[in-house]
């Protein structure tokens, strides 16, 4: 590949703390120098002062393929991806089939390489079929390329179930991604438990769904030395119990993602199926837990939550909707908002985006250093933009932002060296 020289830009590592304008030489898809040393040959890219930082990695979102190409499919979801600024995704595995084979999670990871564009790092069903009942065969998910082990968007209920869960992953090197929600409490519920849920005639899920699970799964990480994760924590309730095993030196992380710290449930408002998530949408008092997890170092890192549905998923009654919201090309300029609004620095909103997550899956990702992969996000911190459901990249446009005006915008995406998005 032609070297490619980065010059006038912004470079933002938070692994480092390095925030200096200067240049970036990719040479032979990875980092060559930070210096602006000159190659021969060299295509060269005037930044304009943009920000220029190592290329998102997403530790948790749901993609259609395979099963519901209907909705997204992995290229269709690549596109979004690279728009959104994102180089990395860690795939759940509660597709159609689930992937709770090795072969699957090899082709998880081959379609994602197909696409030149995307790195997809697939979690391995923790019980077969995502079904809660039976382990899988970690060890062969694991020698395949597993990330991890989840049931996706289905909580492990089974306290056995998941204590058994959390000792075979300990021997593999790997966590456990748990939705954090008590199933029997959680029910058939739409919408958080409390006045807006009633006023809606709205069946209601109480916030000590989410906490509840919390206690039991730190419990059960400290009694087998497992690594629990939790995925899209949103109340306040669970991050102080989060906070507290953290204190203890349990191996206990989670994340959040934007909806929980810049919508609550009143975007719900008339019956808006966009803003049926799960977990729900929180009272504005979780949203602000949220933000100041997210500035205590709570909160490990923020994932796209990236959940497609099509059409007709969305046009039905609020409560016969299905749950979920894309996210893949909002995920920088939701979070960026906080930055924008005083609650985080840019360095540490990055890092929540890049080097953090990247930690937490063992990645050779999210690094601005020489040798690193040249996966990179170039941003102008100030451009505005809105987001526009219909208008967004990729198939799915089932987004709970529609309509938000942002400030943050992805101009151009490099995968190992070679640009895969220009705006």
């Amino acid at each position: 590949m032609k070297p490619i020289l980065i010059e006038n830009a912004r470079l933002l590592d938070p692994a480092t703390g390095l925030d200096a304008t200067g240049s970036l030489l990719i040479q032979n898809g990875r980092i060559a120098s930070l210096k602006g040393a000159p190659a021969e040959g060299a295509e060269v890219l005037n930044a304009e002062g943009a920000c220029l930082c190592p290329g998102l990695v997403d530790m948790r979102a749901s993609i259609g393929e395979p099963g519901g190409e209907h909705r997204e499919t992995i290229a269709s979801a690549a596109q979004a991806a690279s728009a959104g600024g994102i180089t990395h995704i860690a795939v759940l595995p509660d597709t159609h089939p689930a992937l709770d084979d090795a072969a699957l999670v090899e082709f998880v990871i081959r379609r994602g390489e197909a696409t030149g564009s995307i790195a997809l790092h697939p979690y391995g069903a923790a019980t077969k079929g995502c079904a809660g009942q039976e382990l899988s065969e970690f060890g062969l998910l694991r020698e395949a390329g597993a990330a991890g082990f989840s049931d996706g968007s289905r909580a492990i209920g089974n306290a056995r179930t998941m204590r058994l869960a959390l000792s075979y992953a300990r021997a593999f090197g790997a966590m456990i991604v748990q939705h954090p929600e008590e199933p029997s409490l959680a029910g058939s519920g739409s919408a958080t438990e409390g006045e807006l849920a009633t006023r809606l005639g709205l069946p209601g899920i109480p916030k000590a769904a989410e906490a509840i699970l919390v206690a039991r799964d730190i419990a059960l990480a400290r009694l087998t030395g497992g690594h629990v994760h939790f995925g899209h924590v949103s109340t306040g309730a669970a991050l102080d119990l989060i906070r507290a095993a953290k204190a203890e030196g349990l191996a206990v992380t989670c994340d959040t993602a934007p909806p929980y710290f810049d919508l609550n449930e009143t975007a719900i408002g008339d019956y808006r199926t966009y803003a049926k998530l799960t977990p729900p949408l929180r009272p504005d008092e979780d949203r602000l837990a949220v933000v100041a997890a997210l500035a205590d170092g709570t909160i490990d890192a923020i994932a796209s939550d990236h959940q497609p549905r099509d059409a007709d998923d969305k046009r039905l009654p609020f409560h016969q909707a299905e749950a979920g919201g894309v996210g893949l090309a909002t995920l920088l300029g939701i979070t960026l908002a906080r930055v924008h609004g005083g609650d985080l620095s840019l360095l540490d909103a990055l890092g929540l985006l890049t080097h953090r997550p990247a930690q937490l899956l063992r990645l050779e990702a999210g690094r601005l250093a020489e040798g690193a992969p040249a996966d990179l996000c170039l941003f102008q911190l100030d451009r505005g933009w809105q987001v526009k459901a219909g208008a967004l990249p990729g198939k799915a446009q089932n987004s709970p932002f529609d309509g938000r005006a942002l400030e943050g915008k992805v101009m151009a995406t490099f995968k190992d060296g070679r640009r895969v998005f220009r705006a």
